[in-house]
């Protein structure tokens, strides 16, 4: 097995060290060498603008529209230079648990408020669009994210009960030894988990699951550990794998971010998945960066939009 390359951060800012070459590798990445209008999509007759405020702007002899590398992406009208991007995404990559929008402040000297909107840009782009639904044998798990209730102020308590109360769940799916998918639940009923579970996984896969009554009915092979009677493994049945990125997405909150806000989980369930499924062993730290470039390139959100979540 081919064993991961990776690269450190002095190796990353020798790699672009100006703005100019940093910007190049971001359109070289996103046009491979051909220009095309992200308005209008025509290949032809797009030629490079001389301007005062800098190099990178171009215009489509079609639509007469200018536009930059920028336009369409996350990296949209963002007055943050793309040495500051790379670092960010190189540091969001690598950094296991994640990185806070306080230290990422610090890291590449923005404030903390311009931070925090680049990793939600950039969890935006984690999202998974790729249509291909998970095969073989497939874990499937949910958890709870958010506070004990004995742990909050009085006033935020709800006092409907312990355990799940107050707390947001998170539906997981894994192929054994393949891609994970999590999507949050607004409700763990039947018909809601099955929903999630036709959207993600193939109707011909082996479904590995706990006791939970939501997973019942479902047309797919279905084996199902006990974990109310301490039964975690029955064969090839476990869910050992789903729980494994639970204790990943956990360290994260209760290490690193110490909360997530329920209208911007989904984000945060993102990054975690995204990691690991760009994560093993057969790429490289470039790879990975240029996985989440790619991603990039196809999305775009505004501030309004990220805080209306």
């Amino acid at each position: 097995m081919k064993r991961s390359k990776t690269i450190s951060l002095y190796q990353l800012l020798t790699s672009f060290p100006d703005e100019d070459s940093a910007r190049q590798y971001v359109e070289e990445m996103r046009w491979h060498g051909k220009r095309v209008c992200p308005y209008c999509g025509e290949v032809h007759g797009q030629y490079a603008l001389t301007r005062k405020d800098g190099k990178g702007y171009y215009k489509c002899s079609k639509c007469k529209k200018v536009y930059t590398v920028r336009t369409g992406t996350i990296f949209q009208r963002s007055h943050v230079s793309f040495q500051k991007w790379l670092m960010a995404i190189y540091l969001f990559l690598t950094e296991r648990k994640g990185v806070s929008s306080l230290q990422l402040s610090k890291e590449i000297g923005v404030t903390q408020d311009t931070a925090w909107y680049m990793l939600q840009r950039i969890r935006h782009s984690c999202e998974t669009r790729e249509d291909v639904l998970l095969q073989g044998i497939v874990e499937a798990d949910a958890t709870y994210i958010g506070g004990r209730e004995s742990n909050k102020h009085e006033s935020k308590k709800l006092r409907a009960g312990r355990g799940t109360v107050g707390k947001t769940a998170v539906l997981g799916m894994k192929e054994r030894k393949g891609k994970v998918r999590a999507v949050v639940l607004h409700d763990t009923s039947r018909a809601a988990v099955h929903s999630v579970l036709d959207s993600h996984v193939a109707q011909n896969a082996t479904l590995m699951t706990d006791e939970h009554s939501s997973y019942e009915g479902t047309k797919r092979v279905h084996k199902v550990v006990n974990h109310s009677a301490k039964q975690f493994v029955d064969g090839m049945a476990s869910t050992n794998e789903i729980e494994s990125v639970w204790a990943c997405l956990k360290r994260s909150f209760y290490g690193i971010y110490h909360s997530f806000s329920t209208k911007h989980l989904q984000r945060y369930v993102n990054e975690i998945t995204f990691r690991l499924n760009e994560g093993n062993v057969e790429f490289d730290t470039i790879d990975r960066i240029n996985s989440l470039l790619l991603t990039s390139f196809s999305t775009h959100t505004t501030y309004r939009e990220i805080i209306a979540a």
